[in-house]
Parts: structure tokens; sequence; C-alpha cells
């Protein structure tokens, strides 16, 4: 792994040296949401060509992402999550928890309702499943975003190409 700590033992220390940036967990949220091309990464993070580049080749060089050609001419690839990068699922799963719960204000909203694959019941933000009355395990939870934030994410991409346009 390229983002290695080899001076501490503490698994925390190194796993922030990996993904503990800002940029990082966002192109990862990305990914798990279905986008896999850089434009389309770029428009929904916000940042900028350089930044996405570099994030993209740290992620690949420490084994979460690989990149497939799509195009020929002119080269383009798309990014895909590794299997190691797919582990990080929980990750982002406890920050989308920790930031409804105590980030974001009540009457803006959920942006993504988790629901209990098993049953189909919308889960609490620590993934209880109010039916079964268990913590589903996150391989469980299928997440589907509300309408709102369908259209916030739209709006961004239409802006986003539009910037190109111009």
């Amino acid at each position: 792994m390229k983002s290695e700590c080899p001076d501490t033992l503490c698994p925390i220390t190194r796993s922030t040296s990996v993904i503990g940036d800002r940029w990082s967990i966002m192109i990862l949220r990305e990914l798990f949401m279905g986008l896999s091309r850089f434009q389309d990464i770029q428009a929904q993070t916000g940042a900028t060509p350089q930044m996405l580049t570099a994030r993209f080749k740290r992620l690949e060089a420490d084994g979460l992402i690989e990149r497939r050609a799509y195009s020929k001419r002119p080269l383009r690839y798309e990014y895909r999550l590794t299997p190691m990068g797919r582990e990080t699922r929980s990750i982002i799963l406890a920050l989308r928890s920790w930031g409804e719960a105590w980030v974001k204000r009540p009457r803006e909203g959920v942006a993504v309702r988790m629901t209990h694959r098993t049953c189909g019941t919308e889960t609490h933000f620590d993934g209880t499943c109010p039916a079964c009355r268990i913590v589903a395990p996150w391989q469980d939870l299928v997440g589907q975003p509300t309408p709102a934030y369908t259209a916030e994410r739209s709006k961004r991409a239409d802006a986003f190409t539009q910037s190109l346009r111009t």
C-alpha cells in the first residue's frame, strides 16, 4: 500500500492515511451511488480535475479502486470499487448515520432511505430494523435516494454540464 504508516500499529491512523480526507470519502460515496466516470464524479463532488486525479491515483495505488478503459478514442476510464473498496461501505454508512443524526437540521429531511432487504422495512440511522428488531448487517441494507436528494444531484450534474459548455 502506498499510504501506509509504518511507525504505528494503530489501525485508525493507518485507515485514515488511506481514506481519511474529504475527497476520498466523497469519491467512495459516488462509487457506491453507482457513478463510475470521472466527469460524473467531478460534478457531484465539486473537486477540481487535479484533486480528483490525485485521489483516484492514490485510491488505485492503495487497492480500493481499479481503473478500466471504456473508450479507446479518446482514451477514457471508469473507476470501480475493488473488494477492498467495497469493504468501506460500513464506514460510508456510519458517516451517513452520524451526519443525519448530528450534522443536518431535522427539517431538511433524510437524503437516503435505508431499507432492510430481508423484510423491506426502513431502518433507523443505526441500521436497526424496527420490524425484525435487529441491527441489519450492512450487506442487507438497500439505499434509495429521496426525491429531494435526487433532485439536488440532478441540479448539480446539470450545472456542471452547463459550466463545461460555457
